[in-house]
Formats: structure tokens, sequence, C-alpha cells
């Protein structure tokens, strides 16, 4: 498989910087101006969110992003038109762009009808909390991989050896180390140092991205020393709700995490 994340993790860069934001939110026209923002900022992949009214691994910043995106209009057919309208104005995407959602919407919507128009549209991969692995290579592998799309699979620190290593396998972008039993975005400050050393020291073929209680480029900085980038959703959404240039922010949010 190629597709632009395997060619972006096959040139080995460190420190990488994923950026999660809700598709719809703040307003429903902001999609496309928060991609060009963050790709204009240097970001080095977007993570793009299918709102849902049952997020489980979400905490309440991106629950509540999703309700507002939803109440907007927002779902897979719009995104898709969005996504191809973004290209057609102004190329593809600079950067891997991703798409996560929880398999209810994306079963609904049906399987190969999204990995075709996710491939048409350019992206590169999707992230689906609440697919097993077992299912994925069942029912949906061959489905994703005649469409050139990475499925990224989660991690977390209760994750054994032996699961790690199945997943590793089973990987082909990179693996989203989940950095505590905790959802997204609550009070907890990031500290994962012996889960990551554990981590890098399996010596997996996957890169490794972290995530999860990511805020500040202090949290960038410290899981870049033990993995490969970091991942984060829930600190950006709070900025995008106080923002009134949504590309501006996205732009500025992405320049003060590698300056810093």
């Amino acid at each position: 498989m190629e597709n632009a994340l395997t060619r972006l993790m096959a040139r080995g860069k460190k420190n990488l910087l994923n950026i999660f934001f809700t598709a719809g939110y703040p307003n429903l026209g902001d999609t496309g101006k928060i991609l060009q923002g963050l790709q204009e900022g240097g970001v080095d992949v977007i993570e793009l969110g299918i709102p849902f009214s049952d997020p489980l691994a979400d905490g309440p910043t991106i629950q509540e992003s999703s309700s507002v995106a939803l109440d907007n209009g927002m779902n897979i057919e719009v995104l898709f038109q969005q996504l191809k309208d973004y290209v057609q104005e102004h190329g593809a995407f600079q950067v891997p762009v991703l798409l996560m959602g929880y398999l209810n919407p994306v079963l609904q919507f049906g399987i190969k009808d999204f990995c075709e128009r996710a491939s048409r549209v350019g992206v590169a991969g999707v992230i689906v909390p609440d697919l097993p692995l077992e299912l994925y290579q069942e029912e949906f592998q061959e489905t994703f991989e005649q469409h050139n799309l990475s499925n990224i699979l989660l991690v977390t620190p209760r994750t054994s050896e032996k699961r790690l290593r199945q997943i590793d396998a089973a990987s082909t972008g990179f693996i989203y180390a989940v950095s505590s039993a905790s959802t997204t975005g609550t009070g907890a400050i990031f500290s994962a140092d012996v889960y990551l050393e554990r981590l890098a020291g399996m010596q997996l073929k996957s890169p490794i991205l972290v995530g999860f209680n990511i805020k500040t480029a202090a949290d960038v900085a410290a899981a870049g020393k033990h993995v490969d980038g970091a991942i984060i959703g829930s600190e950006f959404i709070r900025q995008l709700a106080r923002s009134t240039d949504v590309r501006a922010t996205s732009k500025a949010f992405v320049q003060q995490l590698r300056t810093s």
C-alpha cells in the first residue's frame, strides 16, 4: 500500500504533529478553512473527526463539538462534498488527511461507498476506535486496501505485548498510542514516560504517535523523546471555540507548537 501517509512515515521524520478537529465545527462551513490554516501552519497530519452522537472515546470538549457539528447539519455525505469542493478549489491536500469516525455511522453509510468516496477525495487513512482488529481483518481489510486507505489502530497502556505485535503487523500507517485509560481532553496531565519507553523498546516496525491529554508544546516535546510524534485534539477544539477567524487560529496554533 502506498498513500500520502505511508510515504510520510517512510521518510522517518520525527516529532510529527497530528492535529484533530471535528468536521462542521464551530460552523458547518469552517471545515475547509481549518484544513487550509493547519496546512499553512506546517502540520504533518490532519485528523478530521466525523461527528457522532455517542463518541465513547472522546471527552467533553470533543463530545460538545460533535453535538454542535451535528446540529449544524454535518454528516458523512456533507463532509465528502466539502472535501471534494476543497480539492477542486485548492488542489490536493499538502499533508495526509485521515478520517476519524465510529463504526456505526460508517456502516450505515456503507463501507464500500465510504472507502471509495474517501479515496476519491484524497483521504489517506481512517481511524475507527471501536473497530476491533479481528473484525477489520475478517470483513474490512480487503476493501480498505483496494482503496489504498491505511487503517490506524489504537493501543493503550493495558495492551499486552502479544496484542501490540499483532497490531504492529497489521498496521500500514502508524500506531495510535492512547496515553492513558481516560477519555480525551480531560484535566489529566500528560505523563506517559514508562509506557512510551516500553513501546519504543519493543522496536516495532510502525511509527508511533501518542494522543489523549496532550495540550502544549512541552507535551509534544516530551512525547518526541520516546516516540515519533503527538496528536492534539481537545486543546485545538477549545481554541476554535474562541476564534473569530478559524483559518488564522489554525495556522497560529500549529506555528506556536512548532516554535515554543
